[in-house]
């Protein structure tokens, strides 16, 4: 998401509090719990290789979808049927399907609504929604020459189809096609739902057909139900679907548009020609012109939508009847181009706000293509609504009212989980920081990259020096670990899914293992499970096989524990009592997590050295004393003298004036 991300920057500026009161961990360091041979990942095996990559006998299954819905602006509903073609490449037989039924979390009876405190409802689903939730009918499935109704065994977000034969392993396909009906709510958990401007209704829908769980080797089926704060797993296939709706709209969809010269006139055709040869953005509708009758090839009745989208894992669409739009080249690593569009109601006019939409989503999108993966398909969009920031492979929801800094972050973001999970198709269900802290952390190497560092001095949560900035200490005093599952972490405590991943990320890169070598490496990584299901271990492995360092440690203190960093320099001595033949300055690790070293020495003579040592210093204790080349008396030694390291006492880090 999303709205999180937006309420997560705000808070930022407010959490020095939390490195002046932070305390040493009770327990103190002790090199055992890092280095002693308890922290083993799971062994590689012919799924999933020791190297992090998928294995020679790794498998998925694929679930490819014809939807058909109609959308009644009357009464707010969307009503359709959806043709799902299921392949089982798993070695074992199904005798049962599982489906995710999402928009079953408005139902009153919701485990989601009953899993909510009062106060606090993030999600804006406490008491359900009138007449919200699926309505399933007509479930049949087909399988080889057999037709047959299913009869649904529904509970809560998740549906059963108990089938007649099982579906054989390798290869064997099963169809199942339903009618679906549900209301949408005006706010869908803060991922779909309806905005209103002063000319109609913008409507963003997510999550509204039913969709497969995933089967895979590590879970079997993945049947988490869906809750709010956990988002979604979810396998490969080609989509086709068709919108029908009523011909005063426009429909902007996820995938390619079908049939153009039926929806739109020639002159919008004309212009996103133009717009596709064009690094500039191009207007296909303006501001003037934003729901006028000539807009529409007619504005009586319905028209339908025709999209496709090929090897992708979900698809979404907004619509609206008088949106401005606009739209720009994007310029790929292949030389394959694609384009960036943005649809924004009148409101959300304006230099400083969404006219600049669509050059943020085409620099994002092209900064993350050359440094991490192509984008694989040919349109992105962006949409201004009412969801304060969504994802869905092809277009993302924002909202309307952002402006400046905050809006090319938000856009930047949402984009960005094309990549994570879209692309690379983590269980955000159940490891929410393998997708909000990945695409967090690439945004802001995204931001130090656009326009020249147009934001880089923008508030204190959009500079680069984010990641060196003391309001990271907020993310080491929360009591959950990242490992958390996603629905299990605190809603004042799931900012650090985003935050704390992507700083340790950061000092990867830039302390413990250097750009060079841990940008390869993440790359490598997402080359590897692009379109696949990596696991947290999957990443452990492939960083510590391409960076060539054993990071066991830091995977276990950052992910699995709540530990807390705080390095003192306790003492300088000199040998012989001579500063000319060497100072021994000795450092001591207090808490107990760990982390290279970084020490800044000035003598009296002016001279001053920064020097970094590993965390190898810390094998066998928590006191470490090291010669230095002194040629006079140490003046000062300050350790991480920038503050690039979560120390949680800042007061011990330096000795002498």
């Amino acid at each position: 998401m999303r709205r999180f991300i937006l309420s997560f920057l705000t808070a930022l500026n407010v959490c020095y509090l939390y490195a002046q009161t932070a305390t040493n961990d009770a327990a103190g360091y002790d090199p055992h719990d890092l280095f002693t041979q308890t922290f083993n990942m799971p062994a590689g095996n012919r799924f999933r290789s020791a190297k992090g990559i998928p294995g020679p006998d790794y498998w998925q299954n694929a679930a490819s979808y014809l939807i058909h819905a109609n959308f009644s602006e009357r009464d707010t509903s969307v009503t359709g049927d959806v043709t799902i073609t299921y392949t089982n490449n798993s070695p074992d037989p199904l005798d049962y399907l599982w489906l995710q039924l999402d928009q079953n979390i408005f139902k009153p009876s919701s485990r989601g609504v009953a899993a909510t405190k009062y106060p606090g409802d993030f999600f804006e689903i406490l008491g359900g929604t009138v007449n919200g939730g699926y309505e399933i009918t007509d479930v049949r499935i087909t399988q080889g020459e057999k037709i047959y109704q299913a009869t649904p065994i529904i509970s809560d977000t998740r549906m059963q189809l108990r089938l007649d034969r099982p579906v054989s392993p390798k290869g064997g396909k099963v169809s199942v096609k339903m009618h679906f009906h549900f209301n949408i709510p005006l706010d869908g958990a803060g991922r779909f739902g309806r905005q209103y401007t002063k000319n109609g209704v913008v409507y963003q829908i997510g999550q509204w057909y039913p969709r497969m769980c995933v089967f895979d080797e590590v879970e079997g089926w993945n049947t988490l139900p869906y809750m709010g704060l956990g988002e979604f797993y979810c396998d490969y296939g080609d989509y086709e679907y068709f919108v029908t709706a009523p011909a005063e709209m426009i429909v902007y969809g996820s995938g390619d548009l079908q049939n153009p010269a039926e929806v739109l006139t020639a002159t919008e055709i004309k212009r996103l020609a133009a717009a596709a040869a064009s690094d500039k953005t191009v207007t296909i509708i303006s501001a003037e012109e934003a729901g006028k009758v000539f807009t529409r090839p007619t504005v009586k009745g319905n028209l339908t939508w025709h999209f496709s989208m090929k090897h992708t894992r979900d698809v979404a669409w907004a619509a609206g009847k008088a949106l401005i739009w606009d739209a720009a080249r994007i310029n790929l690593p292949s030389g394959r181009k694609a384009i960036a569009m943005s649809c924004y109601p009148v409101e959300s006019d304006g230099d400083t706000a969404w006219t600049r939409s669509t050059e943020y989503l085409k620099a994002s999108m092209e900064t993350y293509s050359k440094n991490l993966f192509e984008y694989p398909w040919n349109v992105a969009i962006s949409s201004a609504g009412i969801t304060p920031g969504m994802e869905y492979p092809g277009i993302i929801f924002n909202t309307y009212s952002e402006v400046k800094a905050r809006l090319w972050f938000l856009i930047a973001h949402e984009i960005g989980h094309n990549w994570y999970p879209m692309i690379v198709g983590s269980n955000e269900r159940r490891y929410m920081w393998q997708d909000e802290g990945f695409n967090t952390y690439v945004n802001y190497i995204a931001t130090d990259l656009f326009n020249h560092g147009e934001y880089v001095n923008a508030p204190a949560y959009f500079d680069k020096a984010f990641f060196a900035s003391r309001d990271y200490m907020q993310f080491m005093q929360y009591k959950d670990p990242l490992m958390t599952v996603s629905d299990a972490m605190t809603e004042d405590q799931h900012y650090q899914f985003y935050g704390k991943t992507a700083y340790g990320l950061n000092l990867l890169r830039t302390v413990v293992v250097g750009k060079e070598r841990f940008d390869y490496a993440f790359r490598k990584y997402t080359e590897a499970w692009a379109f696949k299901h990596p696991t947290p271990y999957d990443f452990f492995h492939c960083i510590n096989n391409a960076t060539g360092e054993d990071l066991n440690w830091f995977w276990k203190e950052w992910f699995f524990t709540t530990w807390k960093l705080d390095q003192a320099v306790t003492g300088v001595a000199y040998i012989n009592g001579d500063p000319a033949k060497g100072a021994l300055i000795t450092i001591e690790n207090k808490g107990q997590m760990i982390l290279p070293v970084i020490a800044t020495i000035t003598q009296s003579n002016g001279k001053t050295e920064t020097l970094q040592l590993p965390v190898d210093i810390w094998y066998r204790g928590g006191s470490w004393t090291f010669k230095y080349a002194s040629e006079t008396k140490i003046d000062k030694v300050v350790l991480d003298p920038d503050q690039v390291l979560p120390d949680v006492d800042r007061g011990n880090n330096q000795w002498g004036k």
